[in-house]
């Protein structure tokens, strides 16, 4: 480190490395339970692989009603909110605003880490090179989050990882290969286009690829599809997708415009009003490090569920394998194999089995490359990163290690994940002592369904109580009591779709190309928007106080910090439906 330029030293509780979507819900989670939190990431904005410089898709869990909730859902319903027609520049800066909001959060962008002191085991300081500044920041911190998706802190900590693909017998894998291999998957340069109402002519660059039809079996463009994304576009699994991807990046720009030439000129697409929008210059990419954990996830752990009893975080994905060789194929780009939606993913697969104070969240926790090719996806990152961010202020509060949480506290983690509305399959959210005390009553549906701790629908039973405006729900307690707050779980429509029927049936948080009739989304109809709230004295007696207000988020906690003998809400409108849903209403 050059002593002749600048250099800033941090303090932090937490440090986490890389601000993709993992990282920025590890860091959001932390600083939401009180701890101190540096944020270091080598970009200019937030969100990774969803972020406008590179533009993947943000997916996750198959199947009715297992959408991803928590910090993510949090995400997407702001921008259903704010972005109707899933701009990125309103995009980048919603993902902006959730972190500098926290004011626990340092955030440190532009900045690439590149340097360690450790201690033992124990990771002591990192330190970065902010491009736009020419300084040095160092973050001195007691735990650490990988979240890089390249695993920056494996080489430099000595963490033990793996890269490519396990052997079939290693760990009894029937999809994985034979034999064992550095191959992974590759990465892509993603395009954009924009339909528009005149004709546009497209010259391509001397260097770009020529393809033809025969080129490109099971890679035909298809504008008219409001789900193509050009994700197909791979190149680099059969190199080193981190020490070679200035080399692949230079072929997958030629393989962008390329494509986008046999689109436009090739005349087999009716594009003449469509113009090219976008061409991002920094790969997405798909694998490279994955830490070793104190459990490695695999083929068979997907396959059965994942029923860990330290499940903190859940996927949904199938086991999508991507060839190595890319668009450099004639093969199929991917196989889907069979997975189970959703399947948990435990907490052992999320902190280093040989460094000390480290955790990771994203496409590099502990998984074999066949597990991975299901956890990978962003929705799935997300969950793990809010997952490490919690595990982290338990620590913190406990000063004990991420192996500690596990030992000791990992029911506290499990319900505090829940709490914080980030649903875990196979359990169920523990109400308090005095919601579940009170006598209950209702103008509406069933409100007994509001206690039951399932907050979303599974199979045929709903769990939901549901009302229109006017509607009361009535909580009488047993003598006076201190409430604090309320926690309301709202239903968010996890089943929502809104760029028609397609395999992925979700809504997506960001565009792809543009066309001319692209709706605009909008809040869910089914959400509370207002709800009225009245303290009951010991007479029976109501007195209203501050409620809700202009609502369009799924979980909301409603400080209180008063005393009486019961409370009641009121339901005074919702975003559209006649009746709103309501999952949980607990009293603490």
């Amino acid at each position: 480190m050059n002593e002749n330029l600048r250099h800033i030293c941090h303090k932090a509780d937490l440090c986490v490395v890389g601000g993709g979507l993992a990282g920025m819900c590890a860091a959001v989670a932390a600083a939401r339970h009180g701890i101190k939190v540096a944020l270091m990431h080598d970009r200019p904005v937030f969100g990774g692989n969803a972020s406008s410089e590179i533009r993947m898709w943000v997916c996750g869990a198959h199947g009715d009603n297992n959408r991803e909730t928590g910090i993510i859902e949090e995400i997407a319903l702001e921008t259903l909110y704010r972005n109707p027609y899933r701009r990125y520049p309103v995009w980048d800066s919603i993902l902006f605003e959730l972190i500098k909001n926290e004011k626990n959060i340092t955030p440190i962008m532009n900045c690439s880490c590149n340097d360690i002191e450790m201690d033992g085991n124990v990771i002591k300081k990192v330190t970065g090179w902010q491009t736009t500044t020419q300084l040095w920041h160092t973050v001195e911190a007691d735990y650490f989050a990988d979240c890089s998706g390249d695993s920056i802190l494996a080489p430099l900590s000595g963490a033990e990882y793996r890269m490519g693909r396990e052997a079939r017998g290693e760990f009894g894998e029937s999809i994985a290969p034979e034999t064992a291999d550095k191959k992974t998957m590759g990465m892509s340069c993603l395009i954009q286009a924009r339909e528009t109402d005149r004709p546009h002519k497209y010259i391509a660059p001397s260097w770009a690829r020529k393809f033809t039809k025969e080129d490109l079996p099971y890679r035909i463009p298809d504008l008219k599809d409001p789900e193509e994304n050009f994700w197909y576009m791979e190149l680099g699994g059969e190199q080193d997708t981190i020490g070679d991807t200035e080399e692949i990046r230079d072929e997958l720009i030629k393989v962008a415009y390329g494509i986008w030439d046999y689109v436009k000129n090739s005349g087999e697409y009716d594009a003449d009003n469509w113009e090219l929008e976008f061409v991002g210059y920094l790969p997405g990419k798909r694998e490279s490090r994955r830490y070793v954990g104190d459990h490695i996830m695999t083929q068979n752990d997907v396959s059965s569920e994942g029923r860990f009893d330290d499940i903190v975080a859940y996927g949904g994905w199938t086991m999508d394998d991507h060839h190595p060789g890319g668009i450099n194929t004639k093969e199929k780009p991917n196989i889907f194999h069979p997975a189970p939606s959703p399947f948990g993913i435990p907490y052992r697969c999320l902190y280093s089995v040989n460094i000390e104070n480290l955790w990771f969240a994203g496409r590099n926790i502990s998984v074999t490359h066949t597990a991975m090719s299901a956890t990978r996806v962003m929705a799935t990152c997300a969950l793990l990163g809010q997952a490490v961010g919690t595990a982290a202020s338990i620590a913190v509060k406990n000063k004990i290690t991420p192996r500690g949480v596990y030992r000791d506290h990992i029911h506290e983690l499990k319900q505090t994940l829940m709490d914080d509305d980030c649903w875990l399959p196979f359990n169920r959210m523990e109400m308090s002592e005095l919601t579940k005390s009170a006598e209950i009553s209702s103008t509406g549906e069933n409100a007994y369904k509001l206690l039951n701790g399932i907050e979303r629908q599974r199979g045929d039973e709903d769990n939901c109580w549901r009302g229109k405006p006017g509607d009361t729900i009535t909580f009488k307690f047993d003598g006076e009591n201190v409430i604090n707050e309320v926690r309301f779980v709202f239903n968010s429509d996890l089943n929502r779709e809104t760029t028609g029927a397609g395999r992925f049936r979700r809504e997506k948080m960001n565009s792809c190309n543009v066309h001319k009739d692209s709706p605009a989304l909008n809040v869910p109809k089914t959400l509370v928007k207002s709800l009225k709230v009245e303290l009951i004295d010991e007479a029976g007696i109501s007195r209203e106080i501050s409620g809700i207000e202009d609502n369009h988020q799924r979980l909301v906690k409603l400080k209180i910090g008063e005393k009486a003998h019961g409370i009641r809400f009121t339901l005074l409108s919702t975003n559209g439906n006649e009746k709103a849903e309501i999952y949980s209403i607990d009293i603490r």
